[in-house]
């Protein structure tokens, strides 16, 4: 169980009348990050409104074209990894975004509200364009990621999408998108969008060093099984300075106790631990032990849930398409509103 302190940020005016768009770029598995920044969220959410949850497939092409099948190998992946947590169909449209064509052609239709200018001054685009190294050889799909972005929320109608501050400016600029069309049309078209800003902080990696990541591999990945996980956590970055048990120890940046911070149900247990940590005289190993428990009670039912899924690859694809069709279907009357807006008649 997420540490509720942490997973559960007050979210005002949520009702049954709201539309949650988010989802996941199927380029690895999911992990541990995943969980704590965006799916266990995602599990309140779908009881309190509907929700389409995107396998972004389209946008993970736009820097993984030369290795396709890395992308095509991981729907499933990712597929079985929501069902797993608990996303409920019924609730939580899974829904596959290049069998969604009306997407591909609002992105069309908006590019020509938006300049390059605006897409280069784009803060997480340019964050990402200087971490992947691209330069002048960016790839234009990838700079127009904010507007793919902006058709696939304005395709579901959503009112409601969850990003971390990192995200915030691609939101940003979907709103723009959203007011530039209500304008050409002198209505409201498009519903904007609210953002629903995440407060949880960023699951460190295994190694201590920056985020955990699947590109990086110093992740805990939901399908990890339990001699996985033990084996993961054995290798976890503690303080450097605690060579005796009887040493003080340091609890900033321990990525031992991070995890506990966000997984542990029970924090007053956590801050005696801190307590005693910092006094010396608890071996890094009990630590160790404790998150072990932590993390297989948490693991354990999905790695169950996954399994039963696995042996039933048929409904998966099943309850994909169903979503699919979901999204689909709203995506066409919105498609046909913005169509109007520019001119364009069907023959």
């Amino acid at each position: 169980m997420l540490n509720t302190a942490l997973a559960h940020p007050p979210v005002p005016e949520i009702g049954e009348a709201d539309v949650v768009l988010t989802g996941d770029r199927p380029t690895g598995p999911l992990h541990l990050g995943h969980y704590a920044g965006s799916l266990a969220n995602r599990l309140r959410l779908q009881r309190l409104c509907r929700q389409f949850v995107l396998i972004a497939d389209l946008q993970a092409l736009t820097d993984n074209a030369a290795d396709p099948g890395r992308v095509s190998r991981n729907v499933m992946e990712v597929a079985l990894d929501y069902l797993a947590i608990g996303l409920d169909p019924t609730r939580s449209a899974i829904v596959l975004q290049s069998a969604v064509p009306e997407m591909a052609e609002l992105a069309m239709l908006y590019l020509n509200l938006v300049t390059v200018a605006r897409l280069e001054r784009n803060p997480t685009v340019r964050d990402e364009i200087r971490q992947r190294g691209f330069a002048r050889d960016l790839p234009a799909g990838f700079l127009c990621y904010p507007v793919s972005q902006a058709a696939d929320i304005t395709a579901v109608a959503a009112t409601l999408v969850p990003v971390g501050a990192d995200q915030a400016p691609m939101l940003e600029q979907t709103v723009e998108i959203v007011r530039a069309v209500n304008r050409l049309a002198g209505a409201a078209v498009l519903p904007e969008p609210r953002i629903l800003l995440s407060t949880t902080p960023r699951l460190p990696g295994l190694d201590g060093q920056g985020k955990a990541s699947k590109s990086a591999g110093n992740a805990i990945d939901l399908r990890d099984d339990a001699d996985t996980v033990r084996a993961k956590i054995r290798c976890m970055y503690t303080d450097p300075g605690h060579l005796r048990v009887e040493d003080p120890g340091k609890v900033e940046g321990n990525v031992v106790f991070a995890y506990l911070d966000a997984f542990d149900p029970d924090p007053a247990a956590v801050a005696e631990l801190k307590r005693r940590y910092r006094a010396g005289g608890l071996p890094d190993m009990a630590v160790k032990c404790r998150l072990e428990d932590v993390l297989e009670t948490l693991l354990g039912p999905i790695r169950e849930r996954r399994t039963a899924f696995a042996r039933d690859l048929g409904e998966v694809r099943a309850i994909l398409r169903r979503g699919t069709e979901a999204a689909r279907q709203q995506a066409a009357q919105v498609l046909d509103s913005v169509r109007g807006v520019f001119g364009l008649v069907r023959p």
